[in-house]
């Protein structure tokens, strides 16, 4: 395994300063999905190779992740893999359907199917590909910016591992909780300690900075969130630290992005998160005086809004600024970029958010 040391020297560290709270000369910028289709390179790319094909491919998902570093002034890379490499590493089989997105043949049932779940999980066997692919980033990036890695929290990962792919309502997984809460709290238990030992096998493996995508907390009402969500994505951010310490491994900052979760903003501040990230139902303002100054905010821009005219993101983006303040803030969408965007549309995002932080600095 690679270690810190043998890494091309950092040249931009911005993301990592604005994710402790260090002084800033300007915004970090980086956007949930920004290796992905709406840029043409990529999508020449999946004309000759399946999906999970590159993500298990170390050069294939080096290349994906490189691709948007190319072409915009973005403040870190991400590493192109997805949230449900976690429960085909539990024994599921998951395909990506060309339209529809991933769909799973056998998902869980009854509680009585956890038994077919394939644990405990050996990480470093199912997932190394993961590792290995951020190791060979690491070394691509030539230092030019951070590396993040990433993983889904268990509610999210739990949902879709019931459900069988998206849903609307998630009322099958839903139900789990109402009907099933001791089954539940043990998928729930068996998902996050994979998602402890996979996210320190991505720090050991050069990820410089990590997010946990709880994209289905807005499904969930504050008292099931409470209950279902909130004690596993502590315990991941809690056990995660203590382990890299323990290890003697970069102790990098966390980012939790829980989708929907207005309502809990100030139980997410009290966690050992480094980084809370909003959606664009947030209001700037009121998430700072919900989370105080102990924190760093990330968003939030409304991914729809990069379909307006370029003068109109330009100022969307003053907009933001202003609300969210020039410190202890990273710069994002506030959830992933749609296919059908104009990469050039993405591109005044980024460079406005420079612009008009570097003036206010």
């Amino acid at each position: 395994m690679a270690t810190q040391n043998t890494f091309p020297a950092l040249k931009n560290d911005l993301i990592l300063r604005a994710a402790r709270g260090d002084r800033v000369e300007k915004t970090p910028v980086w956007v949930m999905r920004q290796a992905g289709r709406y840029l043409p390179e990529f999508r020449e790319f999946r004309k000759q190779h399946d999906f999970f094909t590159i993500c298990r491919t170390p050069e294939l998902a080096c290349e994906v992740t490189l691709q948007p570093i190319r072409r915009f002034d973005l403040d870190a890379a991400i590493i192109f893999s997805d949230i449900l490499v976690i429960p085909q590493a539990m024994g599921l089989t998951v395909e990506m359907v060309p339209g529809k997105g991933p769909h799973f043949p056998q998902p869980l049932q009854t509680p009585s199917d956890l038994a077919r779940l394939k644990l405990p999980v050996d990480v470093n066997q199912e997932l190394g590909y993961v590792f290995k692919a951020i190791t060979l980033t690491r070394q691509k990036l030539e230092g030019k910016v951070p590396l993040i890695g990433f993983c889904g929290a268990p509610w999210t990962l739990m949902s879709y591992m019931i459900e069988g792919g998206g849903s609307p309502t998630l009322s099958k997984s839903k139900a789990w909780l109402y009907a099933h809460p001791d089954a539940s709290h043990q998928l729930l238990q068996s998902i996050t300690d994979v998602c402890i030992e996979y996210l320190e096998g991505q720090v050991a493996a050069g990820a410089q900075l990590l997010q946990v995508f709880e994209s289905h907390a807005g499904l969930l009402g504050r008292e099931q969130f409470l209950q279902f969500s909130l004690p596993y994505l502590k315990q991941i951010a809690s056990k995660l630290k203590a382990n890299l310490q323990a290890k003697n491994l970069p102790i990098v900052p966390i980012i939790v992005f829980a989708k929907g979760a207005h309502y809990a903003l100030k139980e997410l501040s009290d966690t050992e998160y480094d980084v809370v990230g909003l959606d664009w139902t947030m209001e700037p303002r009121e998430a700072r005086h919900c989370v105080g100054e102990t924190v760093t905010l990330q968003g939030n821009l409304d991914p729809c809004a990069l379909y307006s005219p370029k003068e109109d993101i330009r100022a969307a983006v003053k907009k933001m600024a202003e609300g969210f303040g020039s410190q202890r803030w990273i710069a994002n969408l506030g959830h992933g970029i749609y296919p059908d965007m104009n990469p050039e549309h993405l591109r005044t995002f980024i460079d406005s958010v420079h612009e008009f932080t570097q003036q206010e600095n």
